[in-house]
Order: structure tokens, then C-alpha cells, then sequence
């Protein structure tokens, strides 16, 4: 599966999901929209850190997610690379993994 299809598949499970659970999901978007207003740090640069942390978790779908968002706000491929880098650096062998898939996320919704 590409990650276009990959985005699109968990963009519709979570409308599932907040159909289910509303004021779950509410609280969580609520939260994630605090977190991520611009601050002393820049949106693009918490969505940065978001990515690192989803290739230090392994999350594929935060992965997916942080990439679409970082293309939307701009985000260079050498600048991706250098935040993969850290998250190698701090998950070790895994994170190499993962990183590398996300490289190619950002490959595939930039083409």
C-alpha cells in the first residue's frame, strides 16, 4: 500500500472512530490543536519533533500523518532527513528502519 492509500485508509478510520466516540475524540483534537499552535516553537517545527517521536515509537500511522503535515507546511526533504537522523540516533536500529520509511512516505506524497 503507497502512503497516499495508506493516508487516505487511516484518515477514514478515524472518522469512524470519532463517530463512536465524539467527546473522545474531541478532547483529543482539542488537545493536539493546543499542543501545536504556533508558540516558541513553530507548528513545523513541533510537527518535526512529532515525526522524530513516531519513528522512535514506530508508529506507520503517526509516521503518515507528520509527513503529510510537514509536505503541507513545506518541509524540505533535507530538512526531513536531518530530523530522521536524530530519531536514529535515538532509537538506534529500529529507528534506522522506520526512518527509512518514512523517507520514503515523504518520497511518495511529494511525487
Amino acid at each position: 500500500m503507497t502512503a497516499p492509500e495508506k493516508l487516505s485508509q487511516k484518515r477514514n478510520q478515524l472518522r469512524n472512530l470519532r463517530k463512536a466516540a465524539p467527546d473522545t475524540f474531541a478532547g483529543f483534537v482539542a488537545m493536539e490543536q493546543a499542543a501545536s499552535t504556533d508558540g516558541a516553537l513553530t507548528k513545523k517545527q513541533k510537527e518535526f519533533v512529532a515525526l522524530g517521536i513516531a519513528v522512535a515509537m514506530r508508529c506507520d500511522a503517526c509516521i503518515v500523518s507528520h509527513m503529510s503535515a510537514l509536505i503541507k507546511l513545506e518541509a524540505s526533504r533535507e530538512e526531513v532527513v536531518e530530523v530522521l537522523g536524530t530519531a536514529i540516533q535515538m532509537a538506534g536500529g529500529p529507528g534506522l528502519m522506520y526512518a527509512a520509511q518514512a523517507l520514503e512516505t515523504y518520497d511518495e506524497l511529494t511525487a
